[in-house]
């Protein structure tokens, strides 16, 4: 019997090319990578004046209003710190605080108690291990009680102007699932994914934007996609 080649039966090439999956992968990254490049320029554009919200002097200000920030609106945190700051303008001050008396003046930031016992450990190992200075390294930042990865991003980042990371809070979690920049859940594997994205010059500022556009624009029950700057590259627009 005749090939089917013979009775001019077309027959599929063997080993035809395939766009590898690495290779699938990377063009993916490209086109991902361009839109981070047009986010970040619009979102800079829309929010000249992003900052840190939190209101701080020092490196260690900043440290300990990062610390009561957890699970409290910063509004709330600032609304306290001018109190904690005068009573304990420094680690070895702050390191001798009574409980008691600590817990009475950040009560109201929620988690009172174990946030006083992290702030008192906090400023303890600063002036016993740091001669009551804080450390402006990433190792040596997240040894401190009550600090990880994040507080020391956000320390890092906007007390001592070094990008050494992004810090991922609600907003940019939301939004980097929102813009396609992460699929993952987990703020350190988020972060993994942003960070290749971006420029090591923009990481700090990264987040205050997203930060501000989450608070602003992208809310996490009704987005305002209507008005927002990203709706026409944003994969979840509603528009």
């Amino acid at each position: 019997m005749s090939s089917r080649a013979q009775r001019g039966i077309a027959v599929p090439a063997k080993n035809t090319p395939k766009k590898s999956a690495r290779t699938a992968k990377q063009a993916k990254s490209k086109v991902v990578k361009g839109q981070a490049s047009t986010i970040y320029a619009r979102l800079s554009a829309a929010y000249p004046d992003a900052h840190c919200a939190l209101d701080f002097k020092t490196p260690f200000q900043l440290l300990v209003a990062t610390i009561l920030s957890a699970q409290c609106t910063d509004k709330r945190v600032n609304m306290v710190t001018p109190t904690l700051f005068k009573k304990y303008p420094t680690p070895i001050a702050l390191a001798a605080a009574k409980p008691e008396e600590l817990e009475e003046i950040i009560k109201s930031t929620g988690f009172f108690r174990n946030k006083a016992k992290s702030l008192i450990g906090m400023a303890t190992a600063v002036a016993e291990q740091h001669d009551g200075v804080i450390p402006d390294e990433m190792d040596k930042l997240v040894t401190l009680p009550g600090v990880g990865r994040k507080t020391a991003n956000v320390i890092l980042g906007n007390a001592f102007d070094k990008n050494e990371g992004v810090v991922v809070d609600t907003h940019v979690s939301r939004l980097s699932h929102r813009l396609g920049l992460s699929k993952h859940t987990d703020a350190v594997k988020i972060e993994q994914d942003l960070i290749p994205l971006f420029p090591r010059e923009q990481w700090t500022m990264l987040s205050h934007l997203l930060i501000e556009h989450g608070r602003q624009v992208c809310d996490a029950k009704r987005p305002k996609c209507e008005i927002c700057t990203l709706n026409d590259i944003c994969p979840s627009s509603l528009v």
